[in-house]
């Protein structure tokens, strides 16, 4: 209950707000150094105005400098606590999406994770570190600079009172198109990068049908909408604008009007008693244009508070989707003891909303079993079932004769190893990719017994490659064959494969064929889900996934 009784933006602030309340304090401080420095100047113009000494000047101009350098200083240390706290507020929420995304999957994908943690998250910085000071000098400076007028003259302060109040009315107006604009905005951004994920992961198959003329066409109407998108919240940038510097212009004509005809003598009412003096009118002058600046600066990071608040819903609503957990804590951990086995009985996996049934199956050590189906039947549901990645809603799985729990998780996925369909290198050697564990064993023989060892041959670089995250420099095929030896150098005593052969001409798909039979010779044990009759055929037992 009490989670909900806050805003998004209030809870995603909360780490910080000692940080922005000290910063905050520091610029409110520096802004009231102004009027020192307003009266330094006006006492210097009305010395030379009054024919005063240079000693008066000079004083004056020290008075101005030691005020100058105060005040960015107090700005500097102030800005240092903001972007330190903004800092802070995108590092967590980025390690935290990125962790959840990794070990509780939720209905977003992955392109969809991306653009929050890259191209959203950021915009939290703007948002915290001007938004947040901006709000907390327009609640103090405004009022003492015009206290500060009043005190000279009460005509000028009640121009001031009326033209600085209209403009936080119009910036509240103004503010919620801000923000449903920013909104549809990130909204836009999410579905243009899921698109090009989607069109990129297919693009053989788009071009193999023909259809590459039509994914061009609803990519540029997805940009197309993402700049109509952009431009409105634009729009409604320079809308808010205008007003802000179209009171802001009148309020400081109107008192420069005032003080100018008072200093000629025509009006003679609007002050204490006495016309003004000349030091008095300059200071009121110099007063006047500071009195909006808080308005402008808080008018210039309305638009960052309304995408900043959007992204904090974005989170929240993240945060609040239904996941799959992943059993266990993802992390390294001695390989479960016993001989490997697997039961699975009266399974049903826990997806995201819904669940789906599993078949009953065994596995013992040495076996190679075939997963056939449909599409969308579940066998890549039932392999991420049998590595611990997506937990059972209902059904016992048994691994090396005990329960798959928490406590047994990570050890047991210290004894297998997973060959996806789309294999992803990461940022570093070829060597270090099949020896993730730092063991120092050669690779040789791995590599050749996955029929590998010609693919690091005519490398330029051999081991020392780097693919690449998508593997630029070999195919499909040759990526799954690197993986393959990289579950021997691991030592992995299971491997499940998904699709292994898929997307691959027979020649290809016959050598991966020959190499998983290598492996099963070896003594690893494989599960394979698979629509390839040859590949199935070759494996001693078939379990049909029904949809």
């Amino acid at each position: 209950m009490a989670r909900s009784s806050t805003r998004p933006d209030a809870r995603l602030l909360a780490p910080v707000q000692g940080l922005l309340r000290r910063a905050s304090a520091l610029s409110v401080l520096a802004g009231l150094l102004w009027p020192v420095q307003a009266a330094a100047i006006a006492t210097a113009i009305a010395g030379w105005i009054d024919g005063a000494g240079l000693k008066t000047s000079l004083l004056a101009a020290a008075v101005f400098l030691a005020a100058g350098v105060i005040r960015a200083g107090l700005d500097h240390l102030a800005g240092a606590w903001l972007f330190d706290a903004a800092d802070r507020v995108v590092a967590d929420h980025r390690q935290r999406l990125l962790a959840r995304a990794l070990i509780a999957p939720g209905p977003e994908s992955s392109a969809e994770t991306a653009a929050l943690a890259v191209q959203k998250l950021p915009m939290l910085t703007p948002w915290v570190t001007r938004y947040q000071v901006a709000m907390a000098r327009v609640m103090v400076l405004p009022l003492v600079l015009i206290a500060l007028t009043a005190w000279l003259s009460w005509a000028a302060a009640l121009v001031l009172l009326v033209a600085a109040p209209l403009i936080p009315v119009f910036m509240a107006l103004v503010g919620m198109a801000a923000e449903e604009a920013s909104r549809r905005q990130l909204d836009e951004i999410g579905t243009i990068n899921g698109m090009l994920m989607d069109r990129v992961s297919a693009m053989l198959d788009i071009r193999l049908l023909g259809a590459s003329d039509r994914a061009i066409t609803d990519f540029a109407s997805r940009a197309e909408a993402l700049r109509q998108r952009t431009m409105a919240v634009l729009r409604v940038a320079f809308l808010s604008s205008t007003v802000l510097e179209l009171f802001a212009a009148l309020g400081v004509a109107m008192v420069a009007v005032y003080v100018g005809f008072s200093l000629l003598g025509v009006l003679r009412f609007g002050a204490w008693g006495t016309p003004l003096t000349v030091w008095q009118g300059i200071f009121v002058l110099l007063l006047a244009p500071d009195v909006f600046q808080p308005l402008r600066d808080l008018a210039a990071a309305w638009h960052d508070r309304a995408a900043g608040r959007a992204v904090a819903e974005e989170l929240e609503a993240a945060e609040a989707a239904p996941r799959v957990p992943l059993i266990g804590d993802g992390g390294t951990a001695l390989p479960l003891a016993g001989p490997l086995s697997v039961v699975l009985q009266g399974a049903a996996a826990d997806l995201p909303g819904r669940t789906l049934a599993l078949p009953d199956l065994t596995l013992a050590a040495g076996e190679a079993l075939a997963l056939t189906g449909p599409s969308g039947a579940g066998k890549s549901t039932l392999l991420a079932v049998l590595a611990g990645l997506t937990p059972l809603a209902s059904g016992r799985l048994e691994v090396c004769r005990q329960a798959l729990d928490p406590d047994t998780a990570d050890g047991w996925r210290g004894r297998l190893a997973m060959l996806p369909q789309r294999v992803h290198f990461g940022d570093t050697t070829l060597r270090a990719f099949l020896d993730p564990l730092d063991s120092g064993a050669d690779p040789g023989p791995a590599l050749a017994l996955a029929r590998a060892d010609g693919i690091v041959a005519r490398l330029p670089d051999g081991l020392d490659t780097r693919l690449g995250e998508t593997g630029g420099g070999v195919s499909g095929g040759e990526a799954r064959r690197l993986m393959m030896a990289r579950a021997v150098v691991m030592g992995r005593e299971l491997l499940l494969a998904d699709e292994p052969t898929a997307d691959l001409d027979p020649e290809t798909a016959a050598l991966i064929t020959s190499a998983l039979l290598d492996l099963k010779a070896r003594g690893m044990t494989l599960v394979v889900a698979t629509h390839d009759p040859a590949l199935a055929a070759a494996m001693d037992r078939v379990v049909e996934v029904a949809p």
